[in-house]
């Protein structure tokens, strides 16, 4: 189905097959050199380390604390029979250990059990990374095909504009046409010259935008090669993907997670009011190398024991969080319909895409040998005197915009594609590779 002026193209650059790169090779390249993907990477490792924080609130506590003193100390002493005073001056330097292991704090076990939350959350933001960048290398990749078929689409009509030009020009030297043919075709060929310039202002565009995802100006990338087929969803039932959607979607996972967030932290704030017990003790030793009558000491002091602590008032702020808690777990489980119709709406959305690429792909491949005949006939009714230059014109301009047409839908069901994985949560580079498998 492409042109036969590529031919000779096509045949050199199979040389070259080899050096080009493809879908696969390029999403390896964007993960090793994207920015926003790496940014997610990142996310993720911060966010894995909530669960270690959220253990160490159950876990004891151990302090060491020392001390070094130097002690000025005027003494007179009073009454009946009073002793003589005097100034002593010395130093003392000891130090603590402490110890304190909750036994019961809500509040803790609370925050505990969300930082499993929040791991899972970081996992399913993650996920959802991954997917996004798999979907916007492969947009990216097409989107550079797309433009290359335009500025090859617009070389190609271009000359054979030219050709036209030509025989207009000496239809009109022996008279046998008007010279309203030849100004026709120099219009068509001027606005064929402007659109091949538009058309490679794009290219360079779509590359740039490739460069971005790998840090690097792409190679020559693979086009989709004859072996390219259209496969319907499996299974063809739209209402079973937006199941799978609803169980599995990373989208929806991380509302979840949120909603289960915002229910516990209503119960860790409520939790202010409740008592604490806690396990202490201490073992402290301290060292004076001259106190009260130049005596020197060292004490040694150990306990242990249980330590509760009753919280009465705190200035309202306790029921203040209590309040606020409650209104953010509204607004979490109104979010996670949100999310729940959101991406509901993006999965059908996406399964129709697929389904109706197939047929819009079939429409236009049946239109593009259609349109093949029109100018053959029209190229043939020129010669014979029943058709003029301007049907062969417009016959030509409608050969190419069905081809542009078609490779443009052909991508769009590849990506579409790609996009219901997406939404179904489980996108993956096995799909990369199978959409890689396309292209020559």
């Amino acid at each position: 189905m492409r042109l036969k002026p590529y031919l000779l193209a096509t045949l050199l650059a199979a040389a070259g097959s080899a050096q080009a790169a493809d879908l696969l090779e390029t999403f390896h390249a964007a993960q090793a050199n994207d920015p926003v993907f790496a940014a997610a990477r990142a996310a993720r490792q911060a966010g894995l380390e909530k669960l270690p924080q959220g253990r160490s609130l159950l876990l004891p506590n151990l302090n060491l604390g020392a001390n070094s003193t130097l002690n000025d100390q005027t003494v007179q002493y009073r009454g009946a029979f009073p002793f003589p005073g005097g100034n002593q001056r010395y130093n003392s330097h000891g130090y603590n250990v402490n110890l304190t292991q909750p036994l019961f704090r809500q509040q803790n076990w609370l925050a505990y059990t969300e930082s499993e939350l929040q791991v899972a959350q970081a996992e399913a933001q993650f996920l959802l990374a991954e997917q996004d960048l798999i979907l916007r290398v492969a947009q990216a990749y097409f989107d550079v095909l797309i433009a290359q078929d335009s500025v090859r689409l617009a070389e190609a009509q271009k000359t054979a504009i030219a050709e036209q030009l030509e025989q207009a020009k000496r239809n009109f030297e022996v008279g046998s046409a008007t010279i309203t043919d030849t100004h026709e075709a120099q219009a068509r060929y001027d606005l064929t010259s402007a659109q091949e310039i538009a058309a490679q202002n794009d290219l360079e565009i779509k590359r740039r935008a490739l460069q971005q995802l790998l840090n690097a100006m792409p190679k020559e990338l693979k086009p989709l090669g004859k072996e390219f087929k259209l496969e319907a969803p499996q299974p063809a039932d739209m209402e079973k993907w937006v199941g799978d959607a609803e169980s599995n979607n990373p989208q929806l996972a991380i509302a979840k997670a949120a909603a289960e967030i915002a229910d516990k932290e209503v119960a860790r704030n409520r939790g202010g009011h409740y008592p604490t017990v806690d396990l202490v003790a201490n073992y402290s030793k301290t060292y004076a190398n001259g106190g009260t009558f130049g005596v020197g000491s060292d004490v040694t002091g150990k306990s242990v024991g249980v330590q509760l602590n009753v919280p009465l008032f705190q200035g309202g702020v306790v029921n203040s969080r209590w309040r606020e808690a409650e209104a953010n777990r509204d607004r979490a489980k109104e979010e996670l319909e949100n999310a729940r119709r959101t991406v509901a709406t993006q999965t059908r959305q996406a399964y129709l895409g697929v389904v109706s690429g197939i047929a819009q792909v079939k429409a236009l491949q049946q239109a593009l040998t259609s349109s093949e005949s029109v100018l053959e006939a029209s190229k043939l009714g020129q010669e014979v005197g029943v058709r003029t230059n301007l049907d062969v014109l417009n016959a030509q301009q409608q050969l190419y915009a069905t081809r542009r047409d078609l490779y443009q839908a052909e991508y769009n069901y590849l990506v579409s594609h790609l996009r219901l994985k997406a939404a179904a949560g489980s996108l993956g580079e096995e799909d990369v590779d199978r959409v890689n498998r396309a292209l020559h």
